[in-house]
């Protein structure tokens, strides 16, 4: 039985890649029952890698869309779904048959989720990209990097994963919660480049007023201020520095040892080329570990840079459960935290199809009409 806030929602997912997965993670973390859609034939599935947490805690169907059975067998799904979710470029569903008209005549209440890089519509719908050509033109690619220097691609986070999977899963919820009170369904058109310019509302802002625009790696938050950047250590780990109020900062120096010494006018962008120097020069004394063990209990906001792989180990972390281990693979928990309806801990991946039977069955299929199927090769 689900258990979590979302628990009793039903939600098809069609296979695919990062952020449409990562959407139903969230649904399948807080309470949805997922049942993902998978490919039938045998050895084609490349989606995921064992383990993956982005196929936790869900059911997996092995069914052949392009078989006319196969369609009719999804088709029953979104019957009895809240949610459905794809992530082809614009069109392919509407080939398949699976497109909103398609969807939304069999269950008038479906909220029918989108994902895609560009959009539904657009000059660029149609073309291929990655998460990198998304945040590209929407903006925040470009603010990414140090002074003088290309942009630096911040992992696939950004796109697939903030601007994306993010993005369809608070769409998915808003039209949920609008479904509530008018008893119908609708689409969400969730893409990448507008959840990307999205994450960038604030650079806007402060660009409006003044505060930003001096160029790539050289404003207050992009690594161009040096009381909000990384420092090299000792042994050649980092910690950050995010000392950005003057009481923060007083308590920075405190920790590092220098509030009794001349320090350049830090509100001056001027003399940041000077602090950082002095900063560096005395962050290089030290290893990671032993300034952050200074740092402990001050507001100097000077924490370790740690690896994906250190952090579940952070007491902090420890202490509010923000990892755990699914079947032997550390990962992220499910987040927030909720306190009446608290989230279960996720479960390992199903194997592709290990779910047919039961997901047929509780269609209402024979077991001789599942043999059938099976036989030809509609579904694994």
């Amino acid at each position: 039985m689900r258990v979590g806030p979302l628990a009793g929602l039903r939600v098809v997912e069609m296979a695919g890649l990062a952020p449409g997965p990562f959407a139903c993670t969230i649904l399948a973390d807080l309470g949805a029952d997922v049942i993902r859609v998978d490919r039938a034939a045998p050895g084609v599935d490349v989606l995921s890698v064992p383990g993956d947490p982005l196929a936790r805690s869900r059911r997996s169907i092995g069914i052949d869309v392009k078989a006319p059975a196969g369609l009719e067998l999804v088709r029953r799904l979104v019957e009895r779904a809240d949610v459905f979710v794809e992530g082809y470029r614009p069109g392919v569903a509407e080939r398949l048959g699976l497109g909103p008209d398609e969807c939304l005549a069999r269950n008038p209440r479906l909220v029918y989720g989108r994902m895609t890089g560009w959009g539904q519509d657009g000059p660029m719908a149609a073309a291929a990209g990655h998460d990198i050509n998304y945040i590209g033109i929407a903006g925040a690619l470009d603010a990414i990097g140090r002074a003088g220097e290309r942009p630096v691609p911040p992992l696939n986070l950004v796109g697939d994963f903030g601007g994306g999977g993010l993005l369809l899963a608070m769409g998915l919820l808003a039209a949920l919660h609008e479904r509530a009170g008018s008893g119908r369904g609708q689409v969400v058109d969730a893409s990448m480049v507008d959840g990307a310019a999205l994450l960038t509302t604030q650079l806007h802002g402060m660009h409006a007023a003044g505060l930003w625009g001096n160029g790539r790696g050289a404003n207050t938050l992009d690594g161009g201020a040096p009381f909000y950047d990384t420092y090299r250590a000792s042994d050649g780990r980092y910690v950050a520095v995010g000392a950005i109020e003057q009481r923060f900062w007083a308590d920075l120096l405190h920790v590092l040892d220098l509030d009794g010494e001349p320090m350049p006018d830090r509100a001056n962008p001027d003399n940041w080329p000077a602090v950082r120097e002095i900063l560096a020069a005395r962050i290089a004394t030290r290893t990671r570990d032993e300034w952050a063990k200074l740092a402990e209990g001050t507001d100097a906001c000077l924490t370790p840079v740690l690896s994906p792989w250190e952090a579940a180990a952070h007491p902090h972390n420890a202490a509010r459960g923000t990892f755990v281990s699914v079947g032997g693979v550390v990962q992220p928990a499910p987040a927030p935290k909720f306190t009446r309806t608290p989230a279960a801990r996720p479960t390992p991946p199903s194997p592709t199809g290990g779910d047919t039977d039961a997901v047929l069955a509780e269609l209402g299929l024979t077991t001789d009409e599942i043999s059938a199927l099976r036989v030809d090769r509609v579904v694994s």
